[in-house]
């Protein structure tokens, strides 16, 4: 229960950035985060054979940790997209692994469909299809939804140089459907060859939506992870760098948001309900809202209302126009303010902890009450969780609260 809030997390790519780089580094500063990943990987029964664990590692100029795959069955062909899809749309992961796992393949298998110009679902993973490339992105997704919302950015990215074998032949660096998913992103040549950023690793950049550049808000620096790739390098140690930060302490943090509003008067109750939950589990939406309005012609009409990261705009623009009947969207910027607030457990229900002006407050999820019967039980098994997730926050309670 005593861990910060993340509020935004930066990446330093000093050797580059690859999948089991990244969830390297993000285990060497939140080590906690490995049951889930491990409860993730379970949930895709993978072959007899493959094992994954984090392990620390030292190149004797930094100190960190390596992301480590084993793989007994080296009879690798290629994988196609849907069936990747498939596996993981039946796997018993949580919503939020699955839609993290589903967005960064999604996003490089557009990449690769736009390079080789075929159809999405033509697309034929080979390198990324391999049982450590699905890992390294289950793994990262199961630490992403853990971590939350947060504003993620990354400095400028090493290019790399030079050509690399692959199953479609011998191609330039970075890989053209490397280059796809890197649009936009700042990128400078260090003189290393190689490749320095992996598909896997620039489809995680690219799903994260991540920005350029760090802001300038004062933010509490709460932990550093450094994940080591496998190649190295004379001039340089192979590592990514995470760096987290929480507000600063008795703080609000403020942050912008965009906010899409719209009416919807000939759209059935039923398929808007189906659209909304669609939004809801998009990438960088915050809140979806929705309320009874009368609109034109004494119509009763739905106001929608659509909190985002400000870099997912555009992308929510665009499914909410695809989800629904609306003809149009307004979109406004606004700032925010936020109270410091973190999640744990008390008596295996989920708390939610908020540090107000007035003091610290803690209020139970309802979904782990749901199953108690009787108001009167849900109510004082609430309290004394409650109570108790407080108490181990002031460091007298024991250790089923953390």
């Amino acid at each position: 229960m005593n861990q910060a809030v993340i509020s935004a997390i930066h990446l330093d790519a000093v050797g580059g950035v690859a999948g089991d780089m990244f969830v390297a580094a993000l285990l060497d500063v939140r080590p906690e985060l490995w049951p889930g990943c491990q409860a993730a990987l379970a949930a895709l029964e993978l072959p007899p054979g493959v094992e994954a664990s984090p392990a620390p590692h030292s190149d004797g100029t930094l100190g960190g940790s390596r992301f480590v795959v084993t793989d007994t069955d080296t009879g690798h062909s290629h994988t196609h997209w849907h069936q990747i899809r498939s596996r993981l749309q039946e796997a018993a992961l949580t919503d939020d692994v699955r839609d993290a796992a589903l967005g960064i393949f999604q996003a490089l298998a557009e990449a690769e469909a736009a390079v080789h110009a075929i159809a999405v679902d033509e697309v034929a993973f080979h390198e990324v299809g391999a049982v450590d490339s699905i890992v390294d992105v289950v793994c990262a997704a199961a630490i992403i939804a853990a971590i939350g919302p947060c504003r993620w950015s990354v400095g400028p990215l090493p290019r790399g140089r030079g050509q690399v074998r692959t199953a479609h032949g011998v191609l330039p660096l970075p890989a053209p459907a490397t280059l796809k998913l890197l649009e936009g992103f700042l990128l400078f040549d260090d003189g290393e060859e190689g490749e320095r950023i992996t598909p896997t690793g620039a489809a995680i950049l690219r799903h994260l939506e991540v920005a350029q550049d760090i802001d300038g808000k004062v933010r509490r620096l709460v932990g550093t992870g450094t994940g080591f790739g496998t190649r190295t390098f004379e001039s340089r140690s192979n590592v990514l760098r995470a760096t987290l930060y929480a507000a600063a302490e008795g703080d609000l943090a403020s942050d912008h948001v965009e906010v899409l509003r719209c009416e919807i008067d000939d759209q059935s109750a039923e398929d808007l309900a189906v659209a909304l939950d669609h939004l809801r589990r998009s990438a960088g939406v915050i809140d979806v809202c929705q309320w009874p309005v009368f609109a034109k012609k004494g119509r009763i009409a739905t106001a929608l209302q659509v909190l985002t990261q400000p870099e997912a705009a555009d992308r929510v623009i665009a499914e909410i126009l695809d989800e629904t009947t609306t003809l149009g969207v307004r979109r406004e910027a606004r700032a925010r303010c936020t109270l410091e607030r973190r999640s744990g457990r008390s008596h295996e229900i989920g708390i939610k902890l908020a540090r107000r002006p007035g003091g610290l407050t803690a209020k139970a999820e309802m979904d782990d009450l749901a199953a108690i019967e009787g108001a009167a039980a849900r109510r004082a098994t609430r309290r004394e969780a409650e109570a108790k997730a407080l108490l181990a926050e002031d460091g007298n309670g024991d250790d089923d609260a953390a």
